[in-house]
């Protein structure tokens, strides 16, 4: 298992080579570049066309970045999609997946991290309102959910058992996140809602514990 991690932790940090970068760097300002027109205009007002014509691109060569116009606002995402496998995999010799998933969200919870829903930065408000406010953005996030799943349940040893595991984590980090959206998104400040956030992943892990801790600790 230690050696597993340590080759895991070695590809993580492995040097992009530039092609890859300035592919990177081409999803980051054609992302951009949509998600400040949808902002300003609504979703469904943009269309694809236009958001290639202000990155000075073609549209099929937009779409072979993203194959969907939703996929222009969820690369947001694209990292955090195997986030919890990564850190299951990367946990300490000893330390359960749940209990390394726990660290993870509290961390995530006093680094104000956007993911944990508990941020109130007026631009990360303004994208999780575009996000939440925009039916066809939250159907196509659950595709992403998925390989979160997915990429979990490999971490987590795959089988129907780690299957399972995997769809009920991300179900309640997914939820835990949406009340802190929701809360901060109502008027309260990040720093308002955090005893809450606490003690909600606090009764959120106990939970997955008395229900999953036979079989993953």
């Amino acid at each position: 298992m230690s050696g597993e991690k340590s080759r895991s932790g070695a590809a993580a940090h492995a040097p992009v080579g530039l092609r890859e970068r300035k592919k990177q760097l081409t999803y980051q300002a054609v992302s951009d570049a949509a998600i400040a027109m949808f902002l300003e205009r609504g979703f469904d007002k943009v269309s694809v066309a236009e958001v290639a014509a202000a990155a000075d691109i073609s549209k099929p060569t937009l779409f072979r970045y993203f194959p969907a116009k939703e996929d222009l606002v969820l690369h947001r995402f694209a990292d955090h999609e195997d986030e919890a496998a990564r850190v299951v995999a990367g946990r300490a010799d000893g330390e359960s997946p749940l209990d390394a998933l726990h660290r993870h969200f509290l961390a995530g919870l006093t680094g104000r991290d956007p993911v944990t829903g508990l941020c109130d930065n007026p631009h990360v408000l303004a994208f999780h309102r575009l996000l939440y406010g925009t039916p066809a953005l939250v159907a196509r996030m659950y595709a992403y959910q998925g390989r979160s799943e997915a990429a979990l349940a490999r971490a987590l040893g795959d089988g129907v058992a780690a299957r399972l595991a995997a769809g009920q984590i991300v179900a309640v980090l997914r939820i835990l996140a949406e009340e802190n959206w929701r809360r901060i998104d109502a008027g309260e400040s990040a720093d308002q809602v955090y005893p809450g956030a606490v003690e909600a992943a606090e009764l959120a892990f106990v939970q997955l514990r008395s229900g999953l801790g036979q079989g993953l600790g």
